[in-house]
């Protein structure tokens, strides 16, 4: 097992597999280990920050306390990489926060809160989201129809037929929300049998 010191020095290595690495040693040592993952988030190299948010995620809830405080962060790639950790540690709390983030000013963040959100099958998600249906962003939109897909709650399913009908020529978000109404649609059949 690699040391604390030498684990630090890593971080600050020009090469990014050595960096990512150390992020992989940083579970090892969770008292350390958290703040200096979340830090990584800044790395200039997405392996190393996608690394950093794996190791989070696998030292687990004690990560969600300073996952939050960082979510509150101005840097967009940060709040991102704090959503994907806390989405991997898929503990009950850490629902609110996302489903807070879904307000976010930042369209990146929105996107990834309700990614984040479908994938936990939070249904607690699922009225913020039918009103990012309607957001500005396109990715949002279809971020926001997959995920109540995902969430599978049949109240769903209208809204995301009015914005398939709101969405005209556009063929891509079309597909998805199909997508979304026949999975929500597979699950309302599967639980009245």
């Amino acid at each position: 097992m690699t040391d604390i010191g030498t684990i630090k020095q890593n971080l600050a290595n020009d090469d990014y597999e050595i960096r990512q690495e150390a992020c992989k040693e940083l579970v090892e040592y969770p008292e350390e280990g958290i703040s200096l993952l979340i830090n990584t988030f800044e790395d200039k190299n997405p392996h190393v920050r996608f690394q950093a948010a794996k190791s989070l995620a696998e030292i687990g809830t004690d990560s969600i306390k300073p996952l939050i405080t960082a979510l509150n962060s101005d840097n967009p790639v940060v709040q991102k990489y704090v959503i994907l950790a806390l989405k991997d540690i898929g503990d009950d709390t850490v629902s609110e926060e996302l489903i807070g983030a879904l307000n976010s000013e930042e369209f990146a963040i929105r996107k990834f809160a309700a990614k984040a959100l479908g994938e936990m099958e939070v249904k607690e998600a699922v009225d913020p989201i039918i009103e990012l249906l309607k957001d500005d962003d396109w990715g949002v939109r279809t971020s926001a129809a997959k995920a109540l897909g995902d969430i599978k709650e049949e109240r769903a399913i209208d809204p995301i037929k009015k914005a398939r009908r709101a969405a005209t020529g556009d063929k891509e978000f079309k597909k998805v929300a199909n997508k979304s109404i026949k999975k929500i649609e597979a699950e309302v059949k599967k639980s009245k049998k």
